[in-house]
């Protein structure tokens, strides 16, 4: 049997992680408690949080997600008293999405439940080895946003 690519073996642990993070989104929920909007809904708030006010088209781009997904969502968090809408100060007739208190309660629980999942799962790890792989884990992560942010290639076919 043939030895698999670094590459080719990453590819299989991101799937496999992937396809863990499903698991492990329904573990938080269990362990941050009923906020009142589906999990997807809920991670809007974080960008919420950290830049402020912002349109929905706006949030949209940030999650590279469709505007409408992200709109049900949004109506969402206003339901539950999470996210409140409020008049863009550049445009009256539009709105943005801002968090509310009981939002930045509910980012807090889901912190600390995402903490205390990491915290358990990583528990057997000695701290150089989860500083190792914090530290490589960081790096991949660059690396993908410096490619994902450089000029997408010309495949050979469309040179052709």
């Amino acid at each position: 049997m043939q030895q698999q690519s670094g590459s080719a073996r990453l590819a299989e642990e991101l799937m496999r992680f992937v396809r863990l993070g499903a698991r492990a989104k329904g573990m938080l929920s269990v362990h941050a408690g009923d906020l009142g909007a589906e999990f997807s809904a809920l991670m809007l708030l974080f960008p919420l949080r950290f830049h402020g006010p912002m349109r929905v088209t706006d949030l949209a781009e940030i999650k590279q997600a469709d505007p409408s997904t992200v709109s049900r969502q949004a109506a969402q968090l206003v339901k539950a008293g999470l996210a409140r809408r409020e008049a863009d100060p550049e445009d009256g007739r539009a709105s943005r999405l801002a968090v509310t208190e009981a939002g930045l309660a509910a980012c807090a629980r889901l912190h600390d439940a995402r903490e205390a999942l990491l915290a358990d799962v990583l528990s057997d790890w000695p701290a150089d080895r989860v500083d190792a792989f914090v530290g490589l884990f960081a790096d991949f992560n660059n690396a993908v946003e410096t490619r994902l942010r450089a000029p997408v290639a010309a495949t050979p076919r469309e040179n052709a």
